[in-house]
């Protein structure tokens, strides 16, 4: 049975202003996303001539700048809205009060996908297009904010056999070991989707099916790992015994598969040709 580690939530400090390893995460995470994207664009199975207009990295800076409002914005009135809505409909200008914690994965994959919308109006291209882009490059961003939940010793897990050797107690969850359920997420959402992922996107894909990948794995491992996770002191278990983020993995599962199949019969393959520098051969690449 282990302790968990009673970090300092303050990584350093610059005059009056704390800098926390929580927000250190998602510049961590951020970064991820820019150095993958970046590589995601040159690789054959993406870049010209499979898109239909070339991609840039003022494209992929584009995709970020938007990207990180979306996805601070939106995980936090995810929070708001899925998780207590009738708290903060009493009490509104605690929304603003971010510093006491509140984000949901969920809100921020909203806020994200509206992001990459006016980024893919303000290109004028398809919106799956863009998604395609950025979904190999998210994974690891999520591994790093899960890290960020391990530091903080929140969103423990559920209470399990002490014989479980990284069965861990965490301070202000009692005296009992608990799943170190931010591991399983950082494991699973993280590192294992970011894996499979990328390697799902290395191979030219119909447009849409890349983003589909991304929302049934993430669903998948979510739900999964749920099992192993406290739920919400405030909502507990819901209808069939599922948690809240079970429900809400629930949708993302249907609209991932409906997705997927809807862009494998709506998109047919097209015959392009290879740079000179690659063999001289054509190729069949979904669009």
């Amino acid at each position: 049975m282990l302790i968990h580690p009673e970090f300092d939530p303050v990584a350093f400090q610059i005059g009056p202003i704390l800098i926390r390893w929580y927000g250190l995460t998602y510049v961590v995470a951020f970064a991820f996303v820019h150095w993958l994207a970046l590589k995601r664009i040159h690789h054959p199975s993406f870049s010209s001539p499979f898109s239909a207009k070339p991609w840039e990295r003022r494209d992929v800076e584009d995709i970020l700048l938007y990207g990180m409002f979306g996805a601070v914005v939106g995980a936090r009135l995810g929070h708001c809205l899925f998780y207590n809505p009738v708290y903060y409909f009493f009490n509104p200008l605690e929304v603003f009060a971010v510093w006491k914690g509140g984000e949901s994965f969920h809100g921020g994959l909203i806020g994200v996908m509206l992001s990459l919308a006016w980024v893919a109006h303000l290109r004028k291209c398809p919106f799956w297009e863009v998604g395609d882009l950025v979904a190999p490059c998210v994974p690891l961003g999520l591994a790093s904010g899960r890290m960020g939940n391990f530091i903080n010793g929140e969103l423990w897990g559920r209470v399990t056999s002490p014989d479980l050797p990284w069965g861990m107690v965490f301070r202000g969850a009692g005296d009992l070991p608990r799943h170190p359920s931010q591991i399983y997420q950082f494991l699973l959402e993280g590192l294992l989707h970011f894996v499979l992922l990328w390697l799902y996107a290395r191979k030219p894909r119909k447009t849409g099916q890349v983003s589909a990948m991304f929302l049934i794995i993430y669903s998948v491992f979510r739900f999964i790992v749920e099992f192993f996770r406290e739920p919400d002191a405030h909502l507990g278990f819901l209808a069939l015994g599922l948690t809240i983020g079970q429900w809400l993995c629930v949708p993302m599962l249907i609209g991932g598969a409906g997705l997927w199949w809807w862009a494998h019969r709506r998109n047919t393959p097209q015959t392009v040709s290879l740079p000179r520098s690659s063999p001289d051969r054509p190729v069949e690449v979904g669009r």
